[in-house]
C-alpha cells in the first residue's frame, strides 16, 4: 500500500452512481490515493451533494486500481473505435485543455464503442459528433474490488 498507485473510488446507492473520483496517474502512495479519492467521491463530486449520514449505511464502495495508460495510435475516429476493447479498456479522451475518462465498468451501460466515445466527448464538453486531428486517446485496464 506504500507503492505509488492511481485509483478511482466509485460509490453507488441502490445500484446508481453516487460519486466517483480518481486519479489517472500514480503520484502518491496507494493507501493515500484511495483514502483521498474516497473522501472526494463522498463529499466533493460536483455532480452530487455531499454524502449524508442517512445514505452512508447504504453506500457500496468499489476501488479500481488503474494500469499505466498507453497512448492509442489511430488515423481516424473509425480506426480508433475499431481498436477499443469493450469491457476491458478504460479510455482517456484529450483535446486541447479538456480531458475526460471512463473506467472499463462504463462499458456495461454503453456497450457500443461509438456511443462510449460519444459520451466521453460529451463529458469533456464537446458534442458527441465532434472530431479533430488534435484528439488524443489513451487506454488502461483496472483491477477492481467491490463491496457485495
Amino acid at each position: 500500500m506504500s507503492e505509488l498507485g492511481a485509483t478511482f473510488v466509485t460509490l453507488t446507492l441502490g445500484g446508481n452512481l453516487r460519486g466517483c473520483i480518481g486519479t489517472l496517474e500514480a503520484h502518491r502512495p496507494l493507501l493515500l490515493d484511495i483514502r483521498q479519492n474516497a473522501i472526494a467521491a463522498a463529499f466533493s463530486d460536483p455532480r452530487f451533494p455531499p454524502l449524508s449520514m442517512a445514505e452512508y449505511a447504504h453506500i457500496k464502495i468499489e476501488v479500481s486500481l488503474l494500469s499505466q495508460a498507453a497512448p492509442l495510435a489511430f488515423s481516424s475516429e473509425q480506426d480508433a473505435l475499431l481498436q477499443l476493447a469493450p469491457g476491458i479498456d478504460g479510455v482517456i479522451f484529450e483535446c486541447g485543455h479538456r480531458r475526460s475518462t471512463f473506467l472499463p465498468q462504463v462499458w456495461e451501460s454503453l456497450p457500443e464503442p461509438s456511443s462510449f466515445l460519444a459520451q466521453l466527448k460529451l463529458k469533456a464538453g464537446f458534442s458527441g459528433s465532434f472530431w479533430s486531428d488534435e484528439i488524443k486517446l489513451s487506454r488502461y485496464t483496472v483491477s477492481k474490488w467491490k463491496e457485495q
